[in-house]
């Protein structure tokens, strides 16, 4: 495994990649990545994603059945949440409605 900053930094830019209105899981990056294990990791770097010179559209990053795990790591309460309906997200009890059709699996839309 890369080292973490490297790790991180190749985080950034997956997550950099998500488009608006989608939303992509911790596991699913980490797989992307070559670390299918990875996946607390790739939560420890969106805790740390607020430090980013450049944005990371972190709230584009939730558990692998669509719930808001990454919400209290925000400045304000609800920011994940009013983000993501700003986008046409549809959240209900902290999870993303119609999760499978709002996800966006980096292995099949990117290329390594």
């Amino acid at each position: 495994m890369p080292k973490n900053n490297d790790f991180f930094k190749q985080v950034y830019q997956v997550v950099r990649l998500v488009p608006k209105g989608r939303v992509t899981t911790y596991g699913a990056i980490g797989k992307y990545l070559g670390s299918a294990k990875s996946a607390r990791m790739v939560g420890w770097a969106m805790n740390n994603a607020h430090s980013q010179a450049l944005k990371v559209p972190a709230h584009r990053v939730v558990n692998r059945i669509g719930i808001l795990t990454g919400k209290h790591h925000f400045s304000i309460q609800n920011t994940m949440i009013e983000l993501l309906e700003e986008e046409g997200i549809i959240i209900k009890n902290d999870q993303v409605v119609d999760f499978k059709n709002h996800f966006w699996d980096p292995y099949e839309h990117l290329n390594l």
